[in-house]
């Protein structure tokens, strides 16, 4: 039980491990949609 206990540990490690890899690594696409709002004036005071 002791060893199936490591065993499970060192999965769950190798997996947050190669998580956190992953999520360093990835080139993730910026937004390329502009964005364009009309504000009425009277929101803004005076």
């Amino acid at each position: 039980m002791r060893n199936v206990s490591r065993v499970v540990f060192l999965l769950v490690v190798i997996m947050l491990g190669g998580g956190a890899v992953f999520l360093a690594t990835w080139d993730i696409p910026a937004p390329v949609n502009k964005v364009e709002r009309v504000l009425p004036d009277d929101r803004f005071p005076r």
